[in-house]
């Protein structure tokens, strides 16, 4: 167990957090969406009517989508474009998709390499996209359940306003829906944008999205 918990502690703990996270917003959007309800008029919400009600669903699968969406691009990107300088970056020379050599993959992998790293043809070809691939589609869903959620909610507002409500199609097309998606979107790239230069001059000792506190401001991908 203490082996377990050494070995898996990086996602452990995040996934702690995570955890910790969600609970606090529960109580805090519940207490939030009650004042507003009552300054309304409105009837208070127990715990479980808000955690299945489409305001808690919104703000939940909006952070979720901008956040897979940072990943994917960062996928991605990383693979054609560098930033000399910072450990989040390939070296300078290095872009492209690579050899099957460096990457380990068909007759240069090794007897520890992945089983479809070893297999070729399409088990390969789709292994080496793999991680791109499950972060657009998470990036996907995520936007979709958004979409999905918020229209809910903002037809609900509408209806107590005695609008008529939109379609899905409409509100995708809304300020509503554009304002909670963008101001995620750009909180997430301008923080890629940060620890990308960030890292050309700071360092963190012992951390691997920091170079060794010694090596130059130039020298790129030398993590540690």
């Amino acid at each position: 167990m203490r082996k377990a918990l050494r070995d898996n502690g990086l996602s452990i703990v995040f996934g702690l957090l995570f955890l910790a996270a969600l609970v606090g917003q529960v109580f805090a959007g519940q207490a939030d969406y009650n004042d507003r309800q009552l300054v309304e008029g409105g009837a208070p919400a127990s715990l479980v009517q808000y955690v299945t009600s489409s305001d808690f669903a919104v703000d939940v699968a909006e952070n979720w989508q901008s956040e897979y969406l940072q990943f994917f691009l960062y996928v991605f990107a990383t693979v054609w474009l560098v930033q000399r300088g910072s450990p989040e970056s390939k070296l300078v020379g290095k872009t492209g998709t690579e050899s099957d050599k460096e990457q380990k993959i068909g007759r240069y992998a090794t007897e520890d390499s992945p089983r479809w790293a070893r297999a070729g043809g399409w088990r390969t070809a789709v292994f080496a996209k793999s991680l791109g691939a499950v972060m657009g589609v998470l990036f996907a869903l995520s936007w979709l359940a958004q979409s999905v959620a918020g229209r809910a909610a903002y037809n609900a507002d509408r209806l107590a306003q005695l609008q008529d409500p939109l379609s899905w199609a409409g509100y995708v097309g809304s300020a509503d829906f554009w304002n909670r998606t963008l101001q995620n979107w750009q909180s997430e790239f301008l923080a890629i944008g940060t620890i990308v230069v960030a890292s050309i001059y700071l360092r963190q000792r012992g951390s691997p999205q920091s170079k060794p506190v010694g090596d130059p401001h130039d020298t790129t991908q030398d993590s540690g």
